[in-house]
């Protein structure tokens, strides 16, 4: 049975792997950036982590094969005691800067790609400062939660994975 969780920091290549490990399995995919964010705000609002938390429930319950992924520490920690495996892509800041400039539009978050492309900077900004975070979103949560997972796991520090 695949119950896959990806983490990592942001433009680390979480959504690509997902949707890649998603595809192959024939498993659901969960992005949790749609269930962490309040709908339809003029600026960014996050959820409440219980009613982020409900949302996740329903997926869990339907679905007996996933791929999860996201970098909110405090939700993968719901979904990692049902996880078959955990995989934390850690492939450097550098990379996730470079990632994030050569990422393609995503209708799914920016209603266009000037919108996109004006979060650029503010998101460069965050990905740069990972390491000294102590945030749900930082790199020491994300190495707190990988270090406590006891069954298969997986750390990528780079974008170059095994076949």
């Amino acid at each position: 049975m695949h119950r896959i969780v990806i983490f990592g920091n942001s433009s680390s290549g979480k959504s690509l792997l997902a949707r890649e490990k998603a595809e192959s399995l024939a498993c659901s995919h969960l992005d949790l950036d749609t269930v962490a964010w309040v709908e339809g705000c003029d600026t960014p609002t996050r959820m409440s982590l219980s009613d982020s938390k409900a949302l996740i429930e329903p997926f869990l319950a339907q679905n007996m094969e996933w791929v999860i992924e996201g970098c909110y520490a405090s939700l993968l920690s719901q979904v990692t005691p049902d996880a078959s495996e955990i995989i934390f892509l850690n492939p450097g800041i550098e990379t996730c800067i470079a990632n994030s400039r050569n990422r393609p539009w995503e209708p799914h978050k920016y209603e266009t790609p000037e919108a996109q492309s004006a979060n650029l900077e503010m998101l460069v900004d965050w990905i740069a400062q990972y390491e000294q975070r102590e945030d749900e979103f930082s790199l020491g949560a994300h190495r707190k939660l990988y270090d406590g997972y006891s069954g298969t796991k997986s750390e990528y520090l780079s974008n170059a994975r095994p076949g």
